[in-house]
């Protein structure tokens, strides 16, 4: 066994020797191309076939000893008669003369393998060869060791990979496990790492694969369309984001990288597919925090015929599919508090939500003056503030989002930064849209969707006049959306769902580089 104190080239020079060693007898691991797993249930009146994963073999036994009436407390007389081939990473190793005991890691958790010189022969001698982090295939019968734990007993053993570099594996006590990497900026640029030795983090990833595809089968089963719109845009619009910027050789042109789903989706409900949805990255050229990466993946649906009250149905019925999926329920903890997503959400006008927890009655938004010293009461900076709205949605970013734990729709937004939703009947400087909050975090994003083509054309020529003012993040003039508007679009109801915030409030993580498997880093500095 190596010792860790070790400085870390040693370790790697160790481990190339015995790489070295291997190809001397003819065990050169990089020349297998493939290795076959399977894992059955022998039976007088069956085989059983099971996936040959170590969660599954070692659930298989104990039904079957169940069966047999074996008690897990003591050595049955009469264990399950199941073979298996695994493979999987080393994760822990105990050499003992001519024994040897070791965990393999696989997709599914781990099991022990139990490897004996009396049962492999001169194959034993390259269990001398081995080290935490290398791939092996064990071939054997399962039984239960007499400390109780179910265990692969080795007829053959084949090394697949050599872990050439050491990988800092933590230490198990019982229940309680100390991971080796303890660095966080290491877990995002190294997440291979990460996935080896932090179940968690593989739990996670497993949970945002399930979730994207609760997600489609939702709306498959609803009769929308799944479709694909351009990443590269000519303009960049759907969103209040300044884009990132690229060259098209081909085509001697600027293009941007989209920063939405929205105005190419609404060309296909225009264009008659009436229900259609997206599941794809955008790109914002913005700051990182915890809550935001500046790639992030989308999902985008929309509904003709359908308005904002019909979206909220869906998005209640589209969150109660995903938990039930995850979590056979519609509860789930996030950071131990209880979500439910049960009966219909609540539902809070923005200026209604300030009013009770800032006590500023709607009054104070009727001009720029007064909506600018509101803002300065509550102690917020005012400084590049020229919209009502904007003022609006800071306070209720600062004041009212931290109240909303349980699922809440906000609604009633204001028109300035809502350029793409359609105004309240009873108050134009008001529109239809909702957010969608969940255990603080904005989940979803919704509209009522402008479809006048000359109210659409007015709402650009105000955001370009914004831009002009310095606003990098208004709405650029898009004419080639407007002539498909003028067109005709039918009333329609417009969804979008970031899926790094969704998956962040189902997992509990409140760090969105804890959902996203590679996320943006810095470049690390050469020493």
């Amino acid at each position: 066994m190596e010792d860790h104190r070790q400085p870390e080239e040693e370790l790697i020079q160790a481990r190339f020797k015995k790489l070295q060693q291997l190809q001397e007898l003819g065990r050169n691991p990089y020349e297998i191309e493939r290795y076959e797993r399977y894992a059955r249930l022998l039976s007088p009146e069956k085989i059983v076939n099971i996936e040959p994963y170590s969660a599954d073999i070692i659930s298989k036994f104990e039904q079957a000893e169940s069966i047999i009436g074996s008690d897990k407390e003591s050595m049955p007389v009469v264990q399950p008669q199941l073979e298996a081939s695994i493979a999987g990473r080393i994760v822990s190793l105990r050499i003992m003369g001519k024994a040897t005991f070791a965990h393999i890691q696989d997709r599914k958790g781990k099991i022990q393998v139990y490897l004996k010189r009396d049962d492999l022969g001169a194959d034993y001698e390259l269990v001398k060869l081995l080290d935490l982090g290398d791939f092996v295939g064990v071939e054997g019968f399962v039984f239960r060791t007499r400390t109780g734990e179910v265990t692969l007993h080795a007829r053959n053993v084949q090394v697949l990979a050599k872990s050439l570099r050491p990988i800092p594996f933590g230490k198990e006590k019982g229940d309680k496990h100390w991971y080796g990497l303890q660095d966080v900026e290491q877990r995002y640029r190294q997440r291979h790492i990460d996935l080896i030795i932090n179940e968690k983090t593989r739990d996670t990833f497993e949970k945002r694969s399930q979730i994207i595809r609760a997600i489609r089968e939702f709306y498959d089963s609803r009769g929308y369309l799944e479709v694909e719109t351009p990443v590269l845009q000519l303009v960049a619009g759907g969103a209040a984001a300044k884009p990132f910027v690229t060259y098209y050789n081909a085509l001697e042109h600027e293009f941007k990288l989209r920063i939405s789903l929205e105005l190419y989706l609404k060309r296909l409900i225009i264009g008659g597919l009436e229900k259609v949805y997206e599941i794809g990255r955008v790109f914002r050229n913005e700051g990182l925090s915890p809550k935001h990466n500046p790639e992030f993946t989308l999902l985008e649906s929309y509904e003709a015929y359908a308005q904002l009250e019909d979206v909220m149905s869906l998005v209640e019925d589209l969150f109660r599919h995903i938990c039930q999926n995850l979590y056979g329920d519609v509860t789930f903890d996030y950071q131990g508090t209880t979500i439910s997503l049960d009966g219909p959400w609540s539902r809070v006008p923005i200026l209604e939500g300030i009013r009770e927890h800032t006590g500023l009655e709607p009054t104070a938004f009727s001009s720029l003056d007064t909506a600018l010293k509101a803002m300065q009461d509550l102690g917020l900076p005012t400084e590049g503030e020229t919209m009502i709205g904007g003022i609006i949605e800071k306070i209720h970013e600062r004041f009212v989002q931290p109240h909303l734990v349980q699922p809440t729709f906000v609604t009633d937004f204001p028109i300035e930064t809502s350029p793409l939703a359609k105004k309240r009947q009873d108050n134009p400087r008001l529109v239809r849209r909702f957010e969608a909050y969940i255990a603080r975090q904005e989940v979803a994003n919704a509209f009522s969707e402008l479809n006048d083509p000359i109210d659409q054309r007015q709402r650009f020529e105000q955001q370009m006049r914004m831009r002009a003012g310095g606003s990098e993040e208004a709405h650029p003039m898009d004419e080639d959306f407007l002539r498909a508007l003028e067109c005709g679009m039918p009333p329609t109801g417009g969804l979008g769902v970031g899926i790094d915030r969704l998956v962040m409030v189902f997992c509990g993580e409140s760090n969105v580089r804890d959902v996203i498997l590679f996320p943006q880093m810095r470049p690390e500095r050469c020493s």
